[in-house]
């Protein structure tokens, strides 16, 4: 039933409006049916204190004044002030608090009961209480303010759960984009990181046996089956990077492991089978690694060699990883070989992607004044 009223009341709100009126008109108008002199003046000044009501919303405060000097002249004319005669009072305060600020709602308040007080007991009417004359109107003046004023907390709170409902649902979608675009960033890495290594790795192992075909056939033939070794390692790799974009759903095998630290015995002997001969030194106890830490490792130490396969004419490279109680120091250099290295070509993300890769420790690449090129990374041991 109540569920009924409410949308009958959204649908028709003028009439419902038009209704609410005619009962505050009918409830104070009651108060003057006695009879006597003064019936008519206070029938008159019902009417205009009830009509004024319908520009409460736009003029809230001339309406309080309206309907207060029209209850004054009524009291003064010898009715007896009730709650009923201050209805239309109680009705644009009520309006005026939730339409103006505290302070201002404050106010008109304290000046309608100043005035109502002052005529109730300026009256000369009956020997009615003085608590009757003064307590009752300021507590009937004062109860809109206060109700008006708990409606409006009420309706700021609910403002604000809805704002912030909005902003949390605002900040979830940023974040599922960020999210969104940082692991398309970081697919993008692994992609250029696995087919640039094994690109470089299989172009300097197939010029190599192109190199010694008719010379040394047997070695070339080795060089051979390395490099399908290579392109078989590619293809595996660019499988479980590609397989990041399935649904988890997906009916597949689950991906193996990422490469780590302890694939670079196999790294160095795919990089020798090029021509390019990898010394791996440790410095230190071997600790364990975080899995982040693992893989950015041996994605600095597979770039760095890949430059040197294929910007150095060095024919050793040397891989040194120096362990402490909290970080990982990775290097590695090449002497320069008897060929000057070859500037990378423009717009190459070789340094840029192990620099990003580095995030959590700090990475430096340039010229040893010894001659050759060197990548010194500093990882954290857990990230």
């Amino acid at each position: 039933m109540l569920a009924t009223w409410r949308r009958y009341a959204g649908q028709h709100p003028r009439l419902v409006e038009a209704g609410f009126l005619l009962l505050v008109y009918a409830a104070t108008s009651n108060q003057y049916n006695e009879g006597g002199p003064g019936r008519w003046p206070g029938l008159l000044l019902a009417t205009a204190a009830c009509f004024s009501l319908l520009g409460r919303r736009g003029h809230p405060g001339a309406v309080v004044a309206i309907t207060s000097v029209c209850a004054a002249i009524s009291g003064s004319i010898g009715h007896l002030i009730s709650p009923l005669l201050l209805l239309p009072v109680i009705v644009a305060l009520y309006e005026l608090t939730l339409r103006t600020p505290q302070k201002t709602a404050h106010a008109y308040g304290t000046a309608v009961i100043a005035l109502i007080v002052l005529t109730a007991l300026l009256s000369d009417d009956n020997n009615q209480p003085w608590g009757l004359k003064t307590v009752s109107p300021a507590f009937w003046i004062m109860l809109p303010v206060v109700q008006g004023s708990a409606v409006r907390a009420r309706r700021a709170y609910l403002e604000a759960v809805r704002t912030r409902a909005e902003h949390a649902e605002r900040t979830r979608e940023e974040e599922a984009r960020h999210r969104v675009a940082e692991e398309r960033i970081r697919i993008a890495r692994e992609l250029h990181d696995v087919v640039a290594h094994h690109m470089a790795l299989a172009n300097a192992q197939a010029a190599t046996a192109a190199h010694l075909a008719p010379t040394r056939p047997e070695q070339a033939q080795t060089i051979l089956a390395e490099l399908g070794t290579t392109t078989s390692s590619a293809l595996r790799e660019l499988q479980a990077t590609v397989g990041l974009l399935r649904h988890s759903d997906d009916p597949e095998d689950p991906l193996e492991p990422s490469p780590g630290l302890g694939r670079l015995p196999e790294l160095a002997s795919a990089f020798g089978a090029a021509g390019l001969t990898v010394l791996v030194t440790v410095d230190g106890e071997t600790r364990p690694l975080s899995p982040g830490v693992d893989l950015t490792g041996f994605r600095i130490v597979q770039e760095a060699l890949t430059n040197v396969a294929k910007h150095a004419g060095a024919s050793t490279a040397r891989v040194e990883l120096a362990y402490t109680a909290d970080r990982l120091t990775l290097t590695v250099s090449d002497d320069g070989g008897t060929v000057p290295r070859a500037p990378a070509p423009s717009g190459g993300f070789g340094l840029i992607g192990m620099q990003e890769q580095s995030a959590g420790g700090r990475l430096q690449a340039g010229h040893r004044p010894e001659g050759g090129f060197a990548v010194t990374a500093q990882l954290p041991i857990h990230a």
